[in-house]
């Protein structure tokens, strides 16, 4: 199994939502999805999880690594709805994650309006398109 993603800008913050479980098969395919946010936006990164089914070890790894590889840029990364079967626990060398309860709530921390249209929007091709409304 792997992963579908969307990627949507608000003003200065990017949205990066990510769907399926997040394994070892997938850690490509996210790091990808990474590197379309970190090409086109400026600002902090949240990581929506509330559709994924949940995450291995490598996962959360490619998570932190991700973290890292934003941080050099000065973007923070940040992640909303994180699955119930665990929690992200980046070592001591690794930037710290915020996490919020749910999207809505790491959107308000950016100061973006709820139901406010994104500016920008990319997907992968097998992104379900009755979820493009963040």
């Amino acid at each position: 199994m792997t992963i579908e993603w969307r990627y949507t800008t608000h003003e200065d913050v990017g949205v990066l939502s990510v769907s399926g479980y997040l394994g070892a098969q997938a850690v490509n395919r996210f790091g990808g999805a990474v590197g379309w946010a970190e090409a086109r936006g400026t600002g902090a990164v949240i990581v929506d999880l509330t559709a994924l089914h949940g995450w291995s070890a490598e996962g959360q790894r490619a998570i932190t690594e991700a973290a890292a590889r934003l941080a050099a840029l000065g973007r923070p990364l940040e992640l909303a709805a994180i699955p119930a079967d665990g929690s992200l626990v980046p070592d001591a060398g690794q930037p710290h994650v915020p996490v919020h309860p749910d999207l809505l709530s790491g959107l308000a921390a950016h100061h973006v309006r709820p139901g406010g249209a994104p500016d920008r929007q990319w997907r992968s091709g097998a992104w379900p398109a009755d979820t493009d409304a963040d």
